[in-house]
C-alpha cells in the first residue's frame, strides 16, 4: 500500500480524498494556488506545496509542478479527482515516466477514450449501442450534408476533443448545417487546437443515464446501479438520482452487463463512467465515458454500500477490489443536490464572495454532506462556484425528497448567494417528482416558468 499520496485538486473532492486516506493510514500531500492559501483542505493536509497563482493555468493545470510537489515530498501516487488533468493522458504518461502511480485508467485508455469519436467507434467494435452517426470524423461538409439526410434532422454537430457542453450545436435542416459546420470547426480549433467534428441523430427527448464500473489489476469488474443525470442546464448538471426510477432491474442489468464487457475490451484500471442517453423505448445509446470520479460518485456510494476513493487507492496499489458484484445491489434510493455560488435568476451568474456564516444541516439518518468550506472561506472567481453537495440516502424516492428539503431548508449561509431556492422549487416540480422529465426539461420548461415567477 502506498505511504504518501499527493491529491493534484482542491476544494471538496481534495477534502473527501484526504478523509479517506487519512482513514487508510496514508498520508496526505496537498498542493494549492495562493488562492488556496487558507482552505479548509490545506489545513487538513499533513504537507502542502504552493504550485501558482490562482488562474489554473498557473497552478492546478501545471503538469511540470504538480509532479515536482510529488518529488519534493516523496509521494507514491497521484489522486487527480475530477476537472484538471484527471483525463489528461499526458499528466497520466508523465507520472509513470517520474515512477509515480496516477491512481486512474492509463495514458492510452485516457487518450483512447478522451477522443469521442474514437471512442464512439471503439464501443460499437465491443457491441456497446451507439447513437446513429458518423463513423470517425467527418471528411468535410458534403459528408456531414449527406449523413444528416440519411439518418434524419434534427441531428447534433460535436467537437471530437473537449468537453463541458462546448462545441456542440442542434442542427435542425440543411441550410442551419451549411451555416455552422465551418462556423464550429473555427471555434474548436481556437479552444482545443483540434477542429475534428463528427455529426450524430439528435436524441433530445431522452434521459441521461450513466453507469459507473470499476477494474482493478487482476480482471475483476463490477458496475455500480446507474445515475439519472437528466436534470441539467446547459450540459451541467444540477441534481442526480440513483437509482433511475423508470429502469428495471432486467435493464439495469443487461446495462452492466454492457458495461463490464466494455471495460475488460479496453483493458480499463481503475474506476470511470459510461454515459448514456435512454429514449422512450428505455433503448440505451453510448455518448461517451469519463475517465475518472465524477461529482455525483456519492449517490453511487450510498445506494451500492461502497467507499470509491478508497477502492481507487486500492486498486492503484495492485489489491483486488474489496467488494463484488452481488455486493453492490441497489439498496434504497439516493438524491444529490448541488449547492453553488450562482444566481439563477441571472442566467445562474457565479457569486463569488466570502462566506461570513455557514450552517451545514448534519445530524440525521440519511444525510451526507461533501463540502470544502467553512466560515471564512472564500469562494474564488477563479475555480468552479460549488459550495457543497447535500446527498440524501432513504429507502424510498418519496423519504428521500421530504428529508432533502428540510436539509436545504436548514442549510444557511451569508456572504454569497446561491442556488438553494431553485433546487428547493426544482424538488417540489410535479414532472421530476413523477420522473417525467428528459435532459432538457430544466432548460426549456422549468427554468422559463422559474425565471418568469421571480422576475416578478
Amino acid at each position: 500500500m502506498f505511504k504518501k499520496v499527493l491529491i493534484a485538486n482542491r476544494g471538496e473532492i481534495a477534502v473527501q480524498t484526504i478523509r479517506a486516506l487519512h482513514e487508510l493510514n496514508i498520508k496526505a500531500v496537498a498542493v494549492y494556488s495562493t488562492a488556496d492559501a487558507d482552505s479548509l483542505f490545506v489545513k487538513m493536509s499533513d504537507e502542502t506545496v504552493c504550485i501558482g497563482s490562482g488562474q489554473p493555468t498557473d497552478s492546478y493545470l501545471k503538469m511540470e509542478a504538480v509532479l515536482d510537489a510529488a518529488a519534493l515530498t516523496a509521494s507514491d501516487a497521484i489522486f487527480p479527482g475530477y476537472g484538471f488533468l484527471s483525463e489528461n493522458s499526458e499528466f497520466a504518461e508523465l507520472c509513470q515516466e517520474y515512477g509515480i502511480k496516477f491512481i486512474g485508467p492509463s495514458a492510452e485508455v485516457i487518450n483512447l477514450m478522451g477522443n469521442k469519436a474514437n471512442a464512439k467507434a471503439t464501443m460499437k467494435k465491443l457491441g456497446v449501442p451507439t447513437i446513429p452517426g458518423s463513423d470517425g470524423y467527418l471528411k468535410d461538409l458534403d459528408q456531414a450534408l449527406e449523413l444528416a439526410e440519411q439518418i434524419g434532422y434534427p441531428v447534433m454537430l460535436k467537437a471530437a476533443a473537449g468537453g463541458g457542453g462546448k462545441g456542440i450545436r442542434q442542427v435542425d435542416d440543411s441550410n442551419q448545417l451549411c451555416k455552422v459546420y465551418e462556423e464550429t470547426k473555427r471555434e474548436i480549433k481556437l479552444s482545443y487546437g483540434d477542429d475534428h467534428l463528427y455529426l450524430e441523430k439528435d436524441l433530445s427527448d431522452s434521459k441521461h443515464i450513466e453507469m459507473q464500473a470499476i477494474a482493478d489489476q487482476h480482471g475483476h469488474v463490477v458496475y455500480f446501479p446507474e445515475r439519472d443525470c437528466s436534470l441539467q442546464r446547459n450540459h451541467q448538471k444540477i441534481m442526480e438520482e440513483s437509482p433511475c426510477p423508470e429502469i428495471s432491474d432486467e435493464e439495469r442489468q443487461h446495462m452492466g452487463e454492457v458495461v463490464v464487457n466494455a471495460m475488460k475490451g479496453i483493458n480499463y484500471e481503475n474506476t470511470g463512467t459510461f454515459e448514456f442517453l435512454m429514449d422512450r423505448d428505455h433503448q440505451f445509446y453510448f455518448m461517451e465515458m469519463n475517465t475518472r470520479l465524477q461529482v455525483e460518485h456519492t449517490i453511487t456510494e450510498e445506494v451500492a454500500g461502497v467507499e470509491l476513493i478508497k477502492a481507487m487507492i486500492k486498486v492503484a496499489a495492485g489489491e483486488d477490489l474489496p467488494f463484488n458484484q452481488a455486493d453492490c445491489k441497489a439498496k434504497g434510493y439516493a438524491l444529490e443536490c448541488r449547492i453553488n455560488a450562482e444566481d439563477p435568476a441571472k442566467v445562474f451568474q457565479p457569486t463569488p464572495g466570502t462566506i461570513e456564516f455557514v450552517h451545514f444541516p448534519f445530524g440525521t439518518k440519511g444525510v451526507r454532506i461533501d463540502s470544502g468550506v467553512e466560515t471564512g472561506s472564500k469562494i474564488s472567481p477563479f475555480y468552479d462556484s460549488m459550495i457543497a453537495k447535500i446527498i440524501v440516502h432513504m429507502p424510498t424516492k418519496k423519504d428521500a425528497v421530504a428529508k432533502m428539503l428540510r436539509a436545504l431548508k436548514e442549510f444557511e449561509i451569508k456572504g454569497v448567494k446561491t442556488n438553494r431556492e431553485f433546487l428547493v422549487d426544482l424538488l417540489q416540480d410535479q414532472h421530476f417528482l413523477d420522473g417525467d422529465f428528459n435532459n432538457l426539461y430544466v432548460e426549456n420548461h422549468f427554468l422559463k416558468e422559474w425565471v418568469k415567477h421571480h422576475d416578478k
